[in-house]
């Protein structure tokens, strides 16, 4: 570890990516394959650092999208590409972005539509000029819903050595097949295409479901060699039963963005056992550009509910009054963005506090107890209750209160028996992307306070039935 790291400044990721020889892009819309120099990278107006947003899927073409902006002197925001068009615009009102990818949107105000390389792309006509501190290369938004104006602050640094630091303990190998099933912009997506793209094989392109006939299709016919999945997806294969089947390519499984069930930690664990595979739990923040803490395989079904030790790199403690995990390496981000003056600075945090209460046992593996802060991770993405709030009261006109269930449930409370929760449950549908069964909307004749005259969130959960 020791030797990457002394190298760090010296290197970028796409050069790393460079000199991974067995770095190959397979296609899955069409099974053709690609190495990062095949790509034909689109050369994005290098004539000054400038903000780039980049709203991707997970096809080839914004993969080409996403190394052209690595590659670049741009800082650069990743966002879904299925956000609502009323948060884009919010969001791109707020930042005024020189470049913006969109492949969804074939006008955007105020910009020019550009094209190089066969990839269309819009320049701003109305340069917004703010100052980018050199360090910030990456710009990861706190809520993949919402599209909250609020940013994890990046550099090249922190990739890197998240980057390294998983290929240390993941079984990551030039013969490898992986497929790109979680979201670019979504740090543990992010992960999976940084570390394989330094130390794997082929990496396959795809916007197939992981729940779909399709996707299960594509592992036979390419060969996968690892699954990437958060809670919710490893839910959803036990229910169709994918312990009771063989896959004969595959070497290893990785489990992160929320706590798994320990019963389905235990299956699974088993089911790797049995079958001489690898299941990894992980625990990771967006501010640490992913992943902090891992459970070796051959300890999980001895130490089930642990997050495990820190990963390679890095260290973990427990705040001795607060009980509250903290994390400290080379991966920690440098600060929030919450409006573009914030970018003038990328400050150097030594101790990232998580918001997650915790202890660790004898043999010192952690374990989470509760949460601080007020979001919660609904199928694997991240929500901001206080948002949730802000955007209900905005649009409905009424004040709810939310409180988050196990990372299972949203439950949002309210007084207004006039309110139509039915058209609340659809607006959310619509444009956060919340699944109906992900909400619960219970009435209550008012909302209890503390003492000081806050809402008593705690009191609000014996509601709950």
């Amino acid at each position: 570890m020791e030797e990457w790291l002394s190298d760090m400044t010296e290197k970028t990721l796409y050069s790393l990516a460079l000199e991974n020889q067995a770095l190959r892009y397979l296609d899955a819309s069409n099974g053709k394959i690609y190495c990062l120099q095949e790509l034909e990278l689109p050369d994005f107006d290098q004539k000054k650092r400038s903000l780039a947003f980049a709203y991707l899927s997970n096809d080839l073409e914004s993969i080409r999208v996403l190394w052209a902006l690595l590659k670049s002197v741009h800082c650069v925001a990743l966002l879904p590409g299925e956000l609502s068009e009323y948060f884009k615009v919010d969001l791109e009102m707020v930042y005024q972005p020189e470049i913006i990818y969109d492949a969804k949107r074939t006008v955007l105000s105020n910009y020019s539509v550009l094209e190089d390389k066969g990839v269309r792309y819009y320049k701003n006509r109305n340069s917004q000029a703010f100052e980018i501190a050199p360090e910030i290369k990456l710009l990861l938004n706190t809520s993949g819903t919402t599209g909250s104006p609020k940013f994890v602050k990046l550099s090249e640094a922190n990739i890197i050595s998240n980057a390294r630091s998983i290929v240390e303990y993941l079984p990551i190998q030039a013969q490898d097949v992986t497929p790109l099933n979680l979201p670019l912009y979504y740090s543990y997506g992010f992960s999976v295409f940084t570390s394989n793209s330094i130390a794997g094989g082929i990496s396959v392109c795809t916007n197939v479901d992981v729940l779909s006939k399709e996707f299960w299709q594509d592992l036979n016919q390419y060969g996968y060699t690892s699954l990437a999945g958060v809670p919710f997806v490893y839910e959803m294969l036990d229910r169709i039963g994918f312990t009771k089947k063989e896959y004969s390519s595959l070497k290893y499984l990785t489990q992160a963005g929320g706590k798994l069930q320990d019963k389905l930690v235990l299956k699974y664990g088993e089911y790797a056992r049995e079958r001489n595979i690898s299941f990894f739990v992980m625990y990771g923040q967006t501010e640490a550009t992913a992943r902090i803490a891992y459970m070796p395989a051959d300890q999980l079904l001895n130490k089930v509910g642990s997050i495990g030790k820190a990963i390679p790199g890095g260290v973990l403690s427990i705040d001795p009054d607060t009980h509250e995990l903290c994390y400290s390496g080379d991966n920690v981000f440098g600060g929030y963005v919450r409006l573009p003056d914030d970018l003038s600075l990328f400050e150097k945090i030594d101790t990232l506090k998580t918001g997650d209460l915790a202890h660790e046992d004898e043999d010192g593996f952690f374990y989470i107890n509760g949460r601080i802060k007020r979001i919660v991770k609904i199928f694997g993405a991240r929500v901001n209750l206080d948002e949730i709030e802000t955007i209900l009261f905005n649009r409905f006109h009424t004040v709810v209160k939310a409180i988050g269930m196990d990372d299972k449930k949203i439950l949002v409370f309210y007084t207004d028996e006039s309110l139509d929760t039915k058209a609340m449950m659809q607006f959310l549908h619509q444009e956060l992307k919340l699944h109906v069964t992900a909400m619960k909307y219970i009435h209550i004749p008012e909302f209890p306070l503390t003492t000081n005259g806050k809402t008593d969130y705690k009191k609000l959960k014996d509601h709950a039935g």
